[in-house]
């Protein structure tokens, strides 16, 4: 297993200054936010694409995933999303999807995660949800399959997929060899569940693994590793038992003003525990 940081908690440098400090802080691999203010498709052309991926490859460092979750560039963290009961913001999450599939494929990377569906709107029911979610992600399918990007799927504490079941419930009826998880061990905290166990029950699907710390409260807010309640060398086992050696990405988006400090923590606590 290999230690990658997310550039979303580097959103007060620019991108390209968040590659040379995530490396400079002793990761191998870097997540990459495909939204304002970093690497929002649109904003990438392929004069900064080409020099972001030669930066990344004089600093030694490789994408362990394009985080396409939030849509801040036309709104808010969920929204616009897979699942408004609007079809044309439905469909600017669709493009957006495709953009940021475009994007991971020419940045070398092989796998993009997305929100799982969004927060269920007043008056919608979950079965529409979940339909409306399955028929956005079969509209960017041909072009994942096409460019080799998995989109994975990250259930989130209020969400329409929030537990280990509900991954297990939607998943079953979107086989696609192009469709996976991005497993957030401290989401399933969030929730009640054992992450380590989570991680045995989703195992074939897991192709990204996101890390971070969470009270013993279980409210959703992302801590330093070390700082909270989840048992990581409890994780790291499970992850290990599995067969699991792809990347560990490190989300710390909360501490903006101390971004460096916590990835310089961080990768010391785990490097420890690996």
């Amino acid at each position: 297993m290999k230690l990658a940081f997310s550039t979303n908690a580097f959103k007060q440098v620019s991108f390209e200054e968040s590659l040379v400090q995530i490396a400079e802080a002793g990761y191998q691999g870097v997540e990459i936010m495909a939204d304002v203010p970093h690497a929002y498709p649109p904003q990438m052309s392929r004069r900064r694409v080409r020099a972001a991926v030669a930066l990344m490859k004089e600093l030694r460092l490789e994408v362990s995933n394009i985080n396409a979750f939030t849509f801040f560039a036309m709104g808010d963290t969920y929204n616009p999303s897979w699942i408004d009961p609007d079809p044309r913001v439905r469909a600017h999450r669709v493009e957006h999807t495709e953009n940021s599939i475009r994007l991971a494929h020419d940045l070398g990377a092989t796998c993009l995660s997305t929100e799982p569906g969004g927060p269920i709107p007043p008056g919608v029911s979950r079965e529409q949800a979940m339909e409306w979610f399955r028929l956005g992600l079969q509209m960017v399918f041909p072009l994942a399959r096409d460019l080799g990007v998995t989109i994975l799927i990250e259930p989130e504490p209020g969400l329409l997929l929030d537990t280990t079941d509900d991954f297990l419930e939607f998943i079953g009826t979107v086989p696609h060899s192009h469709v996976a998880l991005n497993s957030a061990m401290g989401h399933f905290y969030c929730v009640g569940e054992d992450p380590a166990q989570a991680a045995r029950q989703l195992a074939p699907w897991i192709r990204h693994v996101h890390l971070e710390d969470i009270a013993a409260t279980r409210e959703h807010r992302h801590l330093v590793p070390g700082h909270g309640a989840i048992d990581h060398r409890g994780v790291l086992k499970a992850l290990k038992d599995i067969g699991y050696d792809g990347w560990i990405t490190v989300e710390l988006y909360p501490y903006e003003s101390t971004a460096r400090q916590v990835a310089d923590e961080a990768v010391a606590y785990l490097e420890k525990i690996l």
